[in-house]
């Protein structure tokens, strides 16, 4: 495993995180809790992510209902691991079924840091990050409530997730105006979406880490979705497919096919080439992935020993820019 400083920060984090989203459910939908890893293959997935080195978990207040921090909590406390993990969870998802259970307004960002610090069983999370924009609560007052979490001890940091363009813009500038500081940007960054590069000189002008979710495009850059191929039961193609559907064509099929070829060219697995990607990108700090067997742990371990060239990436993305 290899480590790096977050962002600006003094805090090392491992360049893999642990996703603990399919723990109880799948992400945030309330329709699909349950659905998710049970509570004993979550246990051996944090073991496993543990046992390779990853300090890195990465989860969410809304994240099954709240069963994703219970059980890292509970994890965390039969392991004696709190010492070992940089913990990060996240705000701004509904948490119940009235208007005010949701977004990153002062009053809820108070009670939800403290409903997580109880379900994860601990007095601090090392990173607290706003899920999404709210653009019903000004960025101010988002960034004080966050500020205030540092100052009372419960958040040793705080950032953001799924920020872009003038969202992303007016939040970094608001936290510099006020000695604020932002370690992390998380957002989604594989080959087939490549958007989040564009974040990348601001997250250096303002000493922002960024780690890249999804970094396996929801699986599609595992190689478990082929054309013509019903999409694997219990796959994210079968649960929530919403997020993923401009993908579902002939073109990107195509070069699905391509990196499939030149991973087997150099005796890797797609997913291995496709992480490795996103790894040696120099903008980006980490990935989160979300395995759903242990083994899948040591496999994403293993891209970390894949060196690319920057002609080597270009011409990875030559593959996909013509979808």
């Amino acid at each position: 495993m290899r480590y790096r400083p977050l962002g600006g920060t003094p805090l090392q984090v491992s360049v893999l995180a642990l996703g603990c989203g399919n723990f109880g459910g799948i992400g945030s939908v309330p329709e699909l809790f349950g659905r998710g890893d049970d509570r004993d293959t979550a246990f051996a997935l944090m073991d496993a992510a543990r046992e390779h080195g990853i300090t890195l978990f990465d989860t969410a207040n809304a994240y099954g209902g709240g069963t994703s921090e219970e059980w890292v909590g509970q994890w965390l406390a039969s392991r004696r691991a709190r010492a070992d993990v940089v913990l990060t969870t996240k705000v701004r998802n509904r948490v119940g079924p009235h208007p005010a259970d949701e977004g990153l307004s002062a009053r809820h960002i108070r009670e939800q840091i403290d409903a997580s610090l109880r379900r994860l069983g601990t007095d601090r999370v090392d990173l607290y990050l706003a899920h999404a924009p709210d653009p019903r609560v000004p960025i101010d007052e988002t960034l004080s409530a966050f500020d205030e979490q540092v100052r009372a001890g419960k958040v040793r940091y705080a950032g953001l997730s799924n920020y872009a363009g003038a969202e992303l813009v007016a939040a970094a500038g608001a936290a510099a105006s006020n000695g604020m500081t932002l370690a992390n940007l998380q957002s989604g960054y594989s080959l087939l979406d490549r958007a989040a590069a564009g974040n990348f000189p601001l997250c250096a002008e303002h000493g922002i880490g960024f780690t890249a979710h999804s970094p396996l495009a929801g699986g599609w850059l595992s190689g478990k979705y082929r054309a013509g191929q019903p999409f694997p039961e219990g796959s994210r193609m079968t649960l929530r497919p919403e997020p993923y559907q401009q993908w579902r064509n002939a073109d990107t099929y195509a070069a699905i096919g391509a990196l499939d070829r030149m991973a087997r060219d150099r005796g890797l697995a797609l997913a291995a080439l496709a992480l490795a990607w996103v790894l040696t990108d120099p903008g980006v700090t980490g990935a989160v992935i979300g395995p759903r067997r242990p083994e899948q742990v040591a496999q994403a371990v293993a891209a970390l020993d894949v060196t690319l060239t920057d002609d080597q990436r270009s011409a990875l993305v030559a593959r996909t820019s013509s979808r």
